[in-house]
This record gives structure tokens, sequence and C-alpha cells, in this order.
């Protein structure tokens, strides 16, 4: 594993400008290396649009041309992934075809390379015209994160620029880097997407808890509506016992409202039955109290 770029010779210094593309340029139309590269740089760009993340003054893009006029000489790169946080305004209708640092806005702050089985020149630290891509993001435009990931294996290697030479970041206790720029944790994580099974890059937030993609959080989503669902059903059901005991406990009041009036009309009888005893006895001249 490479750790920090190797000592160059002394040479000339570069001159090094920042000069627009020509609108009538041609750029080499270079095939994507494998359909992981693509699936992996838009799975990272969707967990940051899915957060609320991407701001309209920032370019976040894959396969994305990055230029710069070295000793009079234009060099483009295209790293599998390029965030930039701050780029001058485009025109909607135009598309925007490349982007040079410091002439369109601010210097890349992250670079990514997704490694494949032909050598794409990486780890290149070739001085020469056509620079390597090490030489490129670390010398010509001072990239402060170069991250170079290696999806068959899982490998992760984060870079960082300390003065004027990259140095391998060691990750944290759970295997992930934190990355102050965005504010987010970058790690592998293995499973499945769009039909690829195998290691991804991820986003984690600081508190630890892995960001979702769109098909995870439509399912999450699923799974609280179900949950809700049943603890609407729970809680339904419960109103319904409620309203049952209410209507059983208004049934035995009435019950017992009846009883007692029952008992009252028989003790009304009763009071009746005596006092037509009570006058008859009197009318047969036999006084009912003395009876008692």
């Amino acid at each position: 594993m490479v750790t920090t770029s190797p000592p160059s010779f002394r040479t000339a210094p570069l001159k090094i400008t920042w000069e627009k593309l020509p609108d009538d340029y041609q750029l080499e139309e270079k095939p994507v290396e494998n359909i992981d590269q693509p699936l992996i740089a838009g799975a990272l760009r969707e967990t940051l649009e899915l957060m609320g993340f991407i701001q309209p003054q920032m370019l976040i893009a894959s396969n994305f041309g990055l230029c710069a006029t070295v000793d009079e000489q234009l060099i483009i790169k295209a790293p599998d992934w390029v965030y930039i946080p701050s780029v001058q305004p485009w025109e909607i209708s135009k598309s925007r075809r490349s982007y040079t640092p410091n002439l369109e806005g601010e210097v890349p702050q992250i670079v990514m390379e997704f490694l494949s089985e032909s050598d794409g020149g990486e780890y290149s630290i070739k001085r020469s015209y056509p620079p390597g891509k090490w030489f490129f993001y670390e010398q010509i435009l001072q990239v402060p994160i170069y991250i170079v990931f290696e999806p068959e294996a899982g490998l992760l290697e984060v870079y960082r620029l300390k003065g004027d030479r990259y140095q391998l970041e060691l990750p944290n206790e759970n295997g992930w880097h934190w990355l102050p720029e965005l504010g987010l944790f970058l790690g592998t994580w293995q499973g499945k997407k769009e039909e690829r099974t195998g290691y991804w890059l991820r986003w984690w937030d600081e508190a630890g808890n892995l960001l979702p993609w769109a098909v995870e959080q439509i399912e999450q989503e699923r799974q609280r509506a179900k949950q809700e669902a049943q603890l609407a059903q729970q809680e339904h059901l419960r109103a319904e016992q409620e309203h049952l005991r209410a209507e059983q406990e208004h049934l035995r009041a009435e019950q017992e409202r009846q009883r007692a009036e029952q008992e009252c009309q028989r003790a009304e009888q009763e009071r009746q039955r005596a006092e037509r005893l009570a006058e008859y006895l009197r009318s047969q001249g036999i006084n009912p109290d003395q009876l008692l």
C-alpha cells in the first residue's frame, strides 16, 4: 500500500496556468472501464442529494474532465468522482463539458479514483507529459483529499495533502474516514444495489448512522408506514374494547337501576297491601295498631 508519494528529483518548476477550454475543443471520449464505476459514483451522489447536502453552487460529478495548462500543454484528467464546493454560475442551457480550477471556481476538495483490472495510472507520479493522475492531483491541482477505492476487494485509501505531499490517513475503529469538508464519514459497505453485489462506498453521519439510498429510504418509509398502521389498528382495537367495556358498564348500571326500581315498586305494593288490610280491619272494628 502506498503511504506517501515518493520523493521527486529536483527539476525546473512547472509553469501552471488556468485557461478556459476552447468551445470547439474535441474532448477525448474515453469509455467507462466497467459498469461498477458509474454505479458506485452515482450511489455516492444519490445519498448526498437525499440528505439535501448538494447546493446550486456545488459541482459533484463523475468521469468529468478537470483542466490545467502545464508548460503550455493542456492536461485533462477525469476522476471517477469529484466534489467542488463552489463554482461560478453556469448557463442552464449549456452543457458543462469540463472544469478549470481557479478560473471557473474553487479547486476540487475531493477526487476519487476507482481501480479496475487495467492500470489507470491512479498511483502514477509521472511528471512528463502527460503526467500521472497522482502527480496531477497532488502537484498541479493540489486537491486536499485524494481517495482510491478498489471495489473488488473493498480496499479504501484516503490521502490528505500535508504540505505539498499526500499522506495516507488511517481510518477509525469502524474503518471509516471523517471528511470535515462534507461533515460525513466515508467507508466501505458490502451488499446489493441495482443488481450489483459487492463492496460500495457509503456515507455515515457524525452520529454513526448509515445514510440510506433511495430504495432503502423507500423501504424504511414503507416499514414505518406499516408500523404506524399496526399501531393505529392496535389503538382502534383498544378503543373498541374501551367502548365495549363502557357499554357493559352502562348495561350493568341500567340493570341495577331497573332492579332498584323493581324493589321500590315491590315496597310500594307491600305498603299499599298493608294499608288496605289496615282499612279492612278498622271496618271490622279492629284497631290494627293494637295487633302489633
